[in-house]
């Protein structure tokens, strides 16, 4: 767990460092162009290009680091009094403040976007994968698969106990993978039943994990609660149609 936490935040650093520096790139042209012929308008414009691009290519923390660089830079070599953080004007505050203000509404709003629209590209993936299974033991190995490769999770485990008197199954993504103490998530199954199982999901190196709360999670739930419930009713269709089948061409 704490090498999880360590390699992401090195990734945080290394992704807040390139988008300072696509800041710095972009200061450049404008210090050899000049204040004086562009405008702070069209400098305060310009400097939103390197906050947008970091906040769609690595994220919102990313983004916020650019928009933090992109203020000081814009205060210190384009606001007077120059190359220094002081303001003399009410006006030179007013266009740093509002500035700040929009770059981080782009932020937020660009994080906002990519989240839902990756979110419903998951859930699509969790149902195409669902609708084709026929058994229970097929749910539970399409729901650990397709976890574990959306979040590259060390180790997904999918427990089903549907009552009492049934065995219940495991299912384990990948199955000789192992989670090193309690798993990170987990995800309660609950269907018209009651609780028929769980999702236990490890972290791996390289992603984040979702809140269990969150509205991805809980939608991979429900959905794994009514695959299992689907599947499990039809399975014990069949098993009573053809015990009567058999019973009937016995008499």
């Amino acid at each position: 767990m704490n090498q999880t936490r360590f390699s992401l935040s090195l990734r945080y650093l290394r992704n807040s460092l390139l988008a300072v520096l696509t800041v710095a790139v972009t200061t450049l042209p404008l210090v050899l162009i000049g204040r004086d012929t562009l405008g702070e308008a069209v400098i305060a414009l310009i400097y939103l290009v390197p906050v947008t691009w970091s906040a769609n290519r690595w994220g919102q923390l990313p983004g916020i680091s650019a928009a933090l660089t992109a203020a000081m830079a814009f205060d210190f070599l384009f606001i007077p009094p120059f190359y220094t953080f002081a303001v003399a004007r009410l006006e030179g505050w007013l266009v740093l403040a509002i500035f700040l203000g929009v770059a981080i509404v782009v932020v937020e709003r660009i994080q906002t976007s990519l989240t839902r629209a990756r979110e419903a590209v998951f859930m699509y993936e969790m149902s195409s994968a669902l609708c084709g299974q026929r058994t229970p033991e097929g749910v539970a190995y399409a729901v650990a698969k397709q976890i574990q490769q959306l979040f590259q999770a060390m180790l997904v485990n999918v427990v089903f106990h549907p009552d009492m008197d049934s065995a219940g199954l495991v299912a384990s993504e990948p199955n000789n993978g192992t989670g090193k103490g309690s798993p990170d998530r987990v995800l309660a199954i609950v269907n018209s039943w009651g609780l028929v199982g769980e999702i236990q999901i490890w972290s791996g190196l390289y992603s984040e994990l979702p809140p269990e709360d969150g509205r991805l999670f809980q939608n991979f739930a429900l959905q794994t609660a009514r695959a299992f419930e689907r599947t499990y009713q039809a399975k014990n269709e069949n098993h009573f149609n053809d015990t009567l089948s058999k019973a009937t061409a016995n008499k």
